[in-house]
């Protein structure tokens, strides 16, 4: 069931994305060589408690996972592409990281990502981001009244694959808002004027995940949590939180 929420409501959820967007920014703050992952963790974490808010991600357990979720935010690491737990691997200059972080502040949630380089960056990474970023922008602008899910997933793979990049398979955005995951799905790719009508109150979390080498494949990790490309390829993922608003789409995950 899909959940459409008030104004009030909508107000309540920018709260809880200012909390994940300081989160975000503490941990990309932290990142430099020698930092371990559980470090930026650590960072992520401070600024949740402080705000009085409490993480998504730690101890979740879907069905799929072997284990519950060790850490406040993932942290994926060049050819990690999401779900990365945090831990003691330690940063090197030139390192793909991207970090993914939720929390729920007074019942309501928020959910973002970003991806950045350590130290001194390929400039094929920083293009990679940038079309991730880009991606990200052209799903958010299509989500307006009106429109469809499939023209949201359009948008995003029409930049992805424009730009040259793979596309991850089988991972996309979700529905939001009492909780991390709610009705509906929100797929990277689609056909324009398919699938669910998109009304103002609706709440989104948009998440293109872009592949250098053109490759959509993943695989998984030893730990059951990390996807990784299939052929080594770096990744980077960059996520906002959004409501559906009678005036356009609006980013509720900004500091």
């Amino acid at each position: 069931m899909v959940e459409i929420k008030t104004p009030e409501e909508i107000a309540l959820m920018r709260e809880a994305g200012r909390v994940v967007a300081h989160a975000l920014a503490a941990a990309r703050d932290l990142a430099e060589p020698g930092r371990t992952t559980a470090d930026l963790d650590r960072a992520a974490a401070g600024v949740i408690a402080e705000a009085g808010a409490e993480p998504l991600f730690l101890g979740y357990q879907p069905a799929w996972a072997p284990t519950p979720f060790p850490g406040v935010i993932c942290v994926s690491v060049n050819d990690e592409i999401v779900h990365g737990p945090p831990g003691q691997r330690v940063l090197a200059d030139g390192d793909l990281v991207s970090v993914d972080c939720g929390a729920r502040l007074r019942g309501w949630s928020g959910d973002a990502a970003i991806s950045f380089v350590v130290g001194e960056a390929d400039p094929a990474d920083l293009a990679l981001i940038a079309a991730t970023e880009a991606a990200l922008a052209r799903g958010v602008a299509a989500a307006r009244p009106g429109s469809r899910l499939g023209d949201v997933g359009h948008a995003i793979a029409a930049e992805a694959r424009a730009a040259g990049y793979g596309l991850t398979a089988d991972h996309g955005g979700h529905g939001i808002g009492r909780t991390m995951h709610e009705a509906p799905d929100v797929a990277n790719d689609g056909r324009p004027g398919r699938g669910y009508e998109l009304r103002p109150g609706l709440a989104l979390a948009i998440e293109p995940m872009l592949v250098r080498g053109g490759s959509d494949g993943y695989a998984h990790g030893e730990d059951g949590w990390t996807v990784l490309s299939d052929d080594g390829g770096r990744a980077a993922h960059c996520e906002h939180t959004i409501a559906v608003t009678e005036d356009g789409p609006v980013v509720l995950t900004l500091p």
